[in-house]
């Protein structure tokens, strides 16, 4: 074969890999191929040197090739229905392994097909979308009535308790396979759910709930399960309601109760695909109607712009954290914005113009354009921008059969790009591709842009000398005197830190577009800080943010068009040095002053965790760095947040201990999922009883500030891990381990996800010292043995510590039988003299090897008349007190345990409101020390009658003890 006969027009790389592959063919395979016409052997010259993987599937299976080549499907379309026929055969299969490797085998065989007909031309995008959506329906389909059937043979048959009929499963195709748009390498976002509870008809009955779960996690294994054949698909179930958390296999009832309550807009957004692909015809038309209202509203919805700028606006911070600009669906004027521009249309009309509701995107244009919302022009460029990207999005992938959307960085794929998709090399494709993208971004734009807002605040009149100032940061002499002239308070000073800025090599060696963009921005910057109380300090602290991002221009280019970005940065840093430092060593974090009303709005307890799930969402559930890495960077993010609240004085004490503390909950429920769904990969779910998973008898439980919901800046996280699952019961997987060995490995795979150091630093330092016997203790322990360590064994310290835990994260159900085990503990009736002895001894122990010992100064935390007392009053009041008032077992936290001693007078009411009130200056004064990194060892004159107070309160309390 000579570099004449080869039909692409190949370079000496593409030549050498067609080669290679073709020595590589089996002979037989070989000569078949060489018999073909001129025009097929021409395509398939074409797909070797395309795709390494169409040429390893020969290869490696060449008698599956061979069939393909002989059958003809290489060089037809497939008629309507044909997978679906093809599937029935599957069907037939008698055992699960059999269908396992037939549905893998199948898949190779359809895929290697689809490829070589996309490749070769043989194929339009349209052609290609359909099949491979049609080609997943079946192989969804086909599992799921086969291990139907063998659930009912084993298990009987789900009725419904009230009508009595047989129940089944109902599949939701959701995302690219919900609008009939699967791409080659894609996952699929599927939802789960049954009709009616009830239970099965056998001797010994399931209830159709765990039923339904058993037969969902079995369909999930049968397609995403990687073996020696392969996978068939990777499953993705975050969209169901709760995402991981949620029921695997909910009830209609309860799907229609989670959207009417609780239902978020990036969910309607999800919806506007969902597709039933198997299931009940009866019961998928009723799920259809459910589902309906929740998506499209009778009225005209404008909300939905404003709720797709937010899901764009953290998009777009993905995609400057990852380095995603060239990624064809997330970056700007990708495929993700085409995507949204129908979708926003839809969701806004949908409700009055039914033929807006469509889950195909390219239909959906067709309509908007047809009904007058979309100018027909643009609906055509829209369509041509998505054509090409989603063309480009395959050839991609179908390289090497991977889940990619990232243009290649080598020349040899570039090259492959290219030629696929019929440019004669790189520079034309990127240039084409460039002109698509910029006509997607710009009706993006014109659909869900916020106005661009002004670059000065009302009747702010900026200072407009910085482009005076930065030219002369070389010369730090003419830079002071210029300074000194403008009346600036110390002029050397503030000449000389910007001038070492400047001079230092990560500035004056910046290449040619780094150094345009740091030279726009520096002269803003200056004049930001010129208008600061104290331009001097402000300025130590910003220059190492520009630092940090100096080599990093996408976060120069985020300033420049964000000067407002600028005037709510620089105050911040120039207030609180931990904020200057935290944004230095996370720059990222630049992204959370684009919104400058979200900056200083923490978001509450459940918008947290739903921002959470939607920001893990878009993440690959097999892609732990990446999971980690988004929950650092909402970590980092919202305590940003709560900080600059803080700061500029927008939230009062006790809110921000909430904010911090609620950051922590959203983040250690996502962390047990991460390490469940880990765990139960490798080795199945532990059992409860034979056949019966514990899927939730776990539970995490904080102490100390965490448990006490009173957590600071850089607070660790007191933890104790507890299950209830038999500990004579293993996991029913292929690599089976007993319960208790697969609950400790869940417990150290959490802190490993909490405690190792990436690249944005670490989520939570953890301490597990206060779990039963400390650290000579089981990392995890049952209930029942934790309870009976609190009976019998554990020290009054201890006690006073449960006064402070709480459930976090985990299963309700132990939540509750922990939470009574709890009360139980904390409600037996004590000696108050021998408590109060106790209680006495423990501070004076800690008073010798904490308090600071200093008569001029006073450590807030340890030393007398410090948080450390109350926290002690308070405890003991709980332990000597709780079995005659209950309420005390409520709560948690300091506040509100004062406010029931002042409600039942078992401390006098002015004494629990003098402590109220002076915890919480010094909780202020923690914080406030915090933000400025400065230590909590303070002047002890400025506290000499908040101590008094508290000492007096003591000395009434404990008297001579």
């Amino acid at each position: 074969m000579t570099d004449a006969q080869h039909p692409i027009a190949p370079t000496e790389a593409l030549q050498d890999i067609l080669d290679n592959h073709w020595r590589r063919l089996p002979d037989v395979l070989r000569e078949q191929l060489e018999s073909l016409p001129d025009a097929q052997l021409r395509i398939a010259w074409r797909c070797l040197a395309l795709s390494d993987w169409v040429a390893e599937s020969a290869i490696s299976r060449p008698d599956q090739f061979s069939e393909l080549l002989r059958s003809g499907d290489l060089e037809r379309p497939y008629p309507s229905g044909i997978y679906n026929a093809k599937a029935l055969s599957l069907g037939a299969v008698k055992e699960e392994d059999e269908l396992r490797a037939a549905l893998r085998h199948w898949r190779r065989r359809e895929m290697v097909r689809i490829a070589w007909r996309d490749l070769g031309g043989l194929a339009g995008l349209d052609e290609t979308l359909a099949e491979l959506s049609d080609f997943a329906d079946a192989a969804v389909a086909v599992a799921v009535d086969w291990l139907y059937r063998a659930c009912c043979a084993r298990w009987g048959t789900p009725l419904g308790a009230s009508s009595g009929a047989p129940q089944g499963m109902v599949v939701v195709a959701m995302g690219k396979l919900g609008g009939r748009e699967l791409n080659f390498s894609s996952d699929i976002d599927l939802i789960f759910a049954f009709e009616e509870g009830g239970e099965t008809d056998a001797e010994r009955p399931l209830e159709n709930s765990v039923f339904f779960t058993r037969l969902g996690q079995r369909v999930i294994k049968m397609l995403d399960e990687t073996t020696v054949d392969g996978q068939v698909f990777r499953v993705d179930m975050r969209l169901r309601p709760y995402g991981q958390s949620g029921a695997l296999v909910p009830k209609f009832a309860a799907l229609e109760a989670y959207y009417q309550d609780q239902g978020r807009m990036w969910e309607r957004y999800a919806m506007v695909k969902a597709r039933v692909i198997a299931g009940p015809a009866p019961a998928a038309q009723r799920l259809r109607e459910i589902l309906h209202p929740f998506v499209y509203r009778r009225y005209l919805d404008f909300s939905v712009v404003q709720a797709l700028r937010e899901l764009k606006s953290m998009i777009n911070r993905e995609v400057r954290q990852r380095g995603l600009e060239d990624n064809l669906k997330l970056g700007a004027g990708g495929i993700r914005e085409v995507e949204f521009v129908a979708q926003a249309l839809q969701l806004i009309h949908g409700g009055r113009d039914a033929a807006l509701q469509q889950a195909p995107l390219l239909v959906a244009l067709g309509q908007l354009a047809a009904h007058g919302h979309l100018p027909a022009a643009a609906v055509d460029e829209l369509r041509a921008g998505y054509c090409f990207l989603r063309r480009a999005e395959h050839h991609l992938q179908e390289q090497a059969d991977a889940q990619t959307q990232q243009l290649p960085a080598d020349d040899l794929g570039r090259t492959r790009l290219a030629i696929a998709m019929g440019f004669a090399n790189w520079g034309d494709f990127k240039a084409e591709l460039a002109q698509h993208r910029a006509r997607v971004e710009h009706h993006f734009h014109a659909v869900v842009s916020d106005p661009e807002p002004a670059l000065a605040s009302p009747g702010r009149q900026a200072t407009r000398v910085g482009h005076n100032l930065w030219p002369l940061a070389p010369a730090r002499d003419a830079l002071q005197r210029a300074l000194a002239e403008l009346g600036l308070a110390e002029p050397d000073a503030f000449a000389e830190r910007l001038h070492r800025f400047a001079a230092q090599p990560r500035v004056a060696d910046m290449q040619t577009e780094g150094r345009e963009r740091l030279d726009r921005l520096m002269p803003v910057l200056l004049d930001v800080l010129l208008e600061q109380a104290r331009p001097l300090q402000a300025l130590e602290r910003a220059l190492p943010v520009i630092q940090a991002v100096v080599r990093r221009s996408v976060y120069l280019v985020l300033l420049l068009e964000n000067t407002e970005a600028l005037r709510h940065l620089v105050p911040l840093v120039g207030l609180s040095p931990w904020i200057a430092e935290t944004i230095a060593s996370h720059p990222s974090l630049l992204d959370e002053f684009v919104d400058a009303q979200a900056l200083y709005a923490p978001p509450e307890r459940k918008a947290l965790q739903q921002e959470l799930n939607l920001r893990l969402l878009r993440v690959p559930e097999d892609d732990l760095e990446q999971q980690m890495e988004g929950l650092r960077y909402f970590k980092n993010a919202h305590v940003l947040r709560v900080a600059a609240a803080e700061v500029a004085e927008r939230v009062p004490l006790m809110r921000v201990s909430d904010y911090l503390t609620w950051i922590a909950e959203a983040v250690l429920v996502q962390v047990l999922g991460l390490a469940w769904r880990d765990l139960t990969r490798k080795y199945g779910s532990p059992q409860r009883a034979p056949g019966v998973a514990a899927d939730s008898d776990f539970i995490v439980v904080a102490y100390g500030k965490f448990g006490g919901i009173e957590l600071s800046y850089g607070s660790d996280l007191d933890l104790v891990f507890i299950y209830e699952a038999p500990q004579q019961f293993a996991t029913d997987g292929d690599r089976s381990i007993d319960n208790p060995v697969f609950y400790t490995r869940l417990a150290q795979r959490m802190l490993h996800v909490l405690g190792a150091r990436t690249p944005s630093g670490q989520l939570y330092e953890v301490d597990m010292r206060l779990r039963p016997s400390g650290r000579a203790g089981l990392l995890v322990t049952t209930l029942e043995g934790f309870a009976r360590y609190q009976r019998e064994d554990a020290w009054t310290w201890e006690q006073q510590a449960l006064v402070r835990a709480r459930v976090v994260a985990g299963a309700h159900g132990l939540r509750a039988r922990f939470e009574q085990a709890r009360a139980e503990v904390l409600g037996v009736r004590r000696d108050p003299a021998a408590l109060a002895t106790e209680v006495c001894a423990m501070r004076k122990r800690m008073l010798r090897e904490l308090a600071s010992g200093s008569s001029d100064r006073f450590h807030l935390k340890h030393d007398p008349g410090g948080i450390v007392d109350i926290e002690f009053m308070v405890q003991y009041a709980v332990l000597a007190w709780s079995w005659q008032e209950p309420k005390l077992l409520q709560f948690t936290d300091n506040m509100r345990l004062l406010d029931v001693l002042a409600e039942t007078a078992l401390l006098p009411p002015e004494h629990a409101r003098c402590l109220q009130s002076v915890y919480q200056r010094l909780r202020a004064d923690i914080h406030r020390l915090a933000l400025m990194n400065v230590s909590v060892l303070v002047e002890a004159a400025d506290y000499v009658e908040d101590r008094q107070s508290v000492r007096d309160i003591w000395e009434q309390l404990f008297g001579a003890t």
